[in-house]
């Protein structure tokens, strides 16, 4: 069953959870053939319930001591633009989409996610792109995400941080 694993980390990002659990934002999963919608809400107010998505298995949940099995077996990741959320989602390779919460000041998470974009390495959006960018998303134009070698994280976040 394909499945799409949605974490917001440790934060509050209740529109995110509104957003993917939208009735229009399920049908763009769905027309990609994804049933299986588990989301991970952190500390937010938002806690859907199987019945605020009938079309789609919905499983939601605050917190675990790790997300790891949850990235493992997803098909497609859908994270917020946290660095360690996005890692660990590149680094077990998979798909990301992030999703940028553009209401936070002094947005470094835009700067990460345009970067790791412009080398291939995810999509982004945000709450209000979600929808349209789900339907028209290419997962074949990702590019694998390299772990475990420290002088290419550093000079990504040289060149995220404009150092270079």
């Amino acid at each position: 069953m394909k499945t799409i694993f949605v974490t917001v980390g440790t934060t509050c990002f209740d529109e995110l959870i509104s957003s993917i659990t939208s009735s229009d934002a399920v049908q763009a999963l769905k027309a990609h053939g994804y049933e299986r919608l588990v989301l991970q809400v952190g500390r937010g107010s938002v806690l859907p319930t199987p019945e605020t998505c009938p079309d789609v298995q919905l499983e939601a949940f605050r917190f675990k001591d790790s997300i790891a099995e949850d990235i493992k077996c997803a098909d497609l990741v859908i994270s917020h633009a946290g660095a360690g959320s996005c890692l660990e989602a590149l680094g077990a390779g998979k798909p990301l989409l992030v999703v940028v919460n553009d209401g936070l000041m002094d947005n470094h998470q835009m700067e990460l996610a345009r970067q790791l974009h412009k080398d291939s390495h995810l999509l982004y959006c945000t709450c209000s792109t979600l929808t349209a960018t789900m339907n028209t998303m290419d997962l074949s134009v990702l590019q694998p995400f390299v772990p475990g070698q420290p002088k290419y994280f550093a000079n990504f976040l040289d060149r995220a941080l404009g150092v270079q």
